[in-house]
C-alpha cells in the first residue's frame, strides 16, 4: 500500500516535526521530538491530552502516534526501538515481542488504565521492568457509569427513546414499557474494590434494601458503609434482583458468568458488567437474555472491542451495550493520562511511582 508522507513544523513548538501519514481517507501523525541529549527517550502509542503529554516533553525526547486509532502493530514494534520508556493504552498488547523490540535500554512500561491483563506481567518480571497504572482516579466516573447504566437498563430508556422516535408511543396503557425498581431490591455486586463500593454508596440512596457481594476475600471496611453482606457466589445469584460485575479480569474470573451462572439468577434479574468483557461468556448471554432466563443486562464492556455491528446481542431490545465509556469524562481521562505520564516520568529516574504495579 502506498503512503503519502508531508513534513509538517509547527511554529509553535519548534522542538517537534510531525509525519503526517495519509492513507486512503485517514490520517495517522506520528510525531517526534528533535534529539535532546541526555534526555530520555519515550514512546507514546496514542493521542492523549495535552496535560500530559506537556509533562512527556518538558523531560523527555517524545516519539507518538498521535491519532484517535489504536497505534498498528508494525508500527508500535518500530516506534518502541531503543527507546527508555513506553506509554501505552489497554488496547495495546504489550508482550514479549514488543519488549525484544524495545531492546535493553527499556527501563519502565507506564499504561494509561486500572487493568493491565493488556501486558504481560510475567515478561515484565522476567526483566525486571515495573509498570505503572491509574486506579482510583476513575473510580467515580466510572461508579457513576454504573448506575446510569443500571437504570438505562431497568427502566428500559433506549426502548423507549425509539418508541418516541419511531411513532410507537401512543395511548397510556397500564403496564407498556414498565421496567424494574431499585427501592426494596437486593443488589449483588461481584467484586466490592474501589468501584464496587463507589458503586454500593451511589446506589443506597435509591432505596436498596440489601446489598450483596462475593469475592476473593471479605472486604469489612468498604462493605460496612453500605451494610453489604459478604456471601458466597450462588446465594447472591440466587438473591439478586440486580447483579453488577465490577471484578478485575483474572484466570478465576475470566468467562465466570456463563450458562451455569445466568440458570442460577432469578428470571427477573438484572445483570450489568462495567468490569471487562472478558468475565462473561457472550453466547451464553445472549441464550440466557433470548431465552428469557435472565430479564435484561446492560454492558459498557465487550469481546472485542468494539464489538461487531452484526454481533447476537445487538440484535436484543433487552440487552444494552455501551462504547466501553466508563471513564469518559473529560476530567477522568485527564487525570489518567496525567498520573501515567508522572509514573513513567518517576520509572525513568528509578523512583517509586504515584501508582504502580505490584509484580
Amino acid at each position: 500500500m502506498n503512503f503519502a508522507l508531508k513534513l509538517q513544523y509547527f511554529c509553535n513548538k519548534p522542538a517537534l516535526f510531525c509525519c503526517l501519514l495519509k492513507r486512503g481517507g485517514s490520517r495517522e501523525i506520528l510525531v517526534r521530538s528533535m534529539s535532546t541529549t541526555g534526555k530520555p527517550n519515550v514512546y507514546v502509542t496514542r493521542k492523549i491530552p495535552q496535560k500530559a503529554l506537556d509533562l512527556l516533553q518538558g523531560e523527555c525526547n517524545v516519539s507518538q502516534w498521535a491519532a484517535d486509532d489504536p497505534v498498528p502493530r508494525v508500527e508500535l514494534l518500530k516506534g518502541v526501538k531503543g527507546v527508555d520508556g513506553l506509554y501505552c493504552l489497554l488496547t495495546d498488547k504489550i508482550d514479549a515481542e514488543v519488549l525484544d523490540a524495545a531492546g535493553p535500554g527499556l527501563k519502565v512500561v507506564s499504561t494509561m488504565s486500572v487493568g493491565y491483563d493488556h501486558v504481560s506481567l510475567p515478561e515484565l518480571r522476567k526483566r525486571k521492568l515495573p509498570l505503572g497504572y491509574t486506579p482510583d482516579v476513575l473510580t467515580d466516573a466510572t461508579a457513576e457509569l454504573t448506575v446510569a447504566l443500571l437504570l438505562t437498563t431497568s427502566r428500559r430508556l433506549v426502548e423507549g427513546v425509539h418508541e418516541v422516535k419511531s411513532g410507537g408511543w401512543g395511548t397510556w396503557i397500564p403496564l407498556w414499557m414498565c421496567g424494574s425498581g431499585l427501592s426494596g431490591s437486593t443488589v449483588g455486586i461481584v467484586g466490592l474494590g474501589r468501584i464496587g463500593a463507589a458503586v454500593a454508596e451511589r446506589l443506597k440512596p435509591f432505596g436498596v434494601s440489601r446489598f450483596l457481594y462475593h469475592g476473593r476475600n471479605p472486604k469489612p471496611e468498604a462493605a460496612g458503609r453500605v451494610g453489604a453482606e459478604f456471601v458466597g457466589l450462588d446465594e447472591l445469584l440466587s438473591e439478586s434482583d440486580f447483579v453488577i460485575a465490577t471484578c478485575a479480569l483474572t484466570p478465576e474470573t475470566k468467562e465466570m458468568f456463563n450458562k451455569t451462572v445466568f440458570s442460577r439468577m432469578k428470571s427477573s434479574a438484572i445483570f450489568i458488567n462495567t468490569s471487562r468483557g472478558g468475565v462473561v461468556h457472550q453466547e451464553d448471554l445472549y441464550e440466557a437474555l433470548k431465552s428469557g432466563t435472565i430479564k435484561a443486562a446492560g454492558l459498557d464492556v465487550t469481546t472485542p472491542e468494539p464489538l461487531p455491528t452484526d454481533h447476537p446481542l445487538l440484535t436484543l431490545d433487552n440487552c444494552v451495550v455501551l462504547p466501553h465509556i466508563g471513564s469518559a469524562t473529560v476530567e477522568t481521562r485527564t487525570e489518567m493520562a496525567v498520573l501515567a505520564a508522572r509514573n513513567l516520568l518517576a520509572g525513568l529516574k528509578g523512583e517509586k511511582m504515584p501508582a504502580q504495579v505490584q509484580l
